[in-house]
């Protein structure tokens, strides 16, 4: 058994997409999953499964979401090794009160988020943008919502990937290392 962890994109926030997490831990375990935990109210799950592929294990979930409550939302599986490695190789380091304001965006293909890079003349002062061979970080300490570089993130051109905060990365991994007890 591996490690997993689902990232929905898009789900519970406003009127749209709205999905009970106990509905989507039900759809993990009718899959086979096990150990299944979700986090916050926002499409986070932590569990294990048998499967191998990360790309058809979110390719399942997003069918099983969409038989079972008609949400179409794509679905970002990363395993437990994945989102260490994310976490520890993260070349920014926001501040500690800033966790809230700091992004990790996520995607099924790594490659997807290259050409986020191209962006990065967007950062105001203050702000820092990374893109890695896994993931894309971005520390916004005075908020998202003056941010054009954010804008461009979580906006349009972000449609391939989904975000989670620091605060939220780092409780994703702790719930895999508690899971494993």
């Amino acid at each position: 058994m591996t490690r997993y962890i689902a990232l929905l994109r898009g789900v519970n926030v406003g009127k749209a997409n709205r999905l009970p997490m106990a509905g989507f831990k039900a759809t993990l375990e009718a899959m086979q999953c096990t150990q299944v935990k979700t986090l916050l109210n926002s499409g986070n799950a932590v569990f294990d499964s048998k499967a191998r592929s990360c790309a058809k294990l979110a390719a399942a979930i997003t069918a099983g979401l969409n038989e079972q409550f008609g949400i179409t939302t794509p679905t970002i599986v990363v395993s437990a090794a994945q989102l260490q490695d994310i976490i520890r190789n993260n070349p920014l380091r926001p501040a500690d009160d800033g966790h809230s304001r700091f992004l990790v965006a996520f995607s099924q293909d790594a490659n997807m988020l290259k050409p986020l890079a191209a962006h990065s003349s967007l950062a105001a002062p203050g702000e820092r943008f990374a893109v890695t061979d896994k993931a894309a970080y971005l520390d916004c300490p005075q908020g998202f919502m003056e941010s054009r570089l954010a804008a461009k993130v979580l906006g349009k051109a972000g449609s391939a990937f989904t975000t989670r905060n620091w605060a939220t990365v780092l409780k994703l991994g702790e719930l895999c290392d508690t899971a494993k007890r």
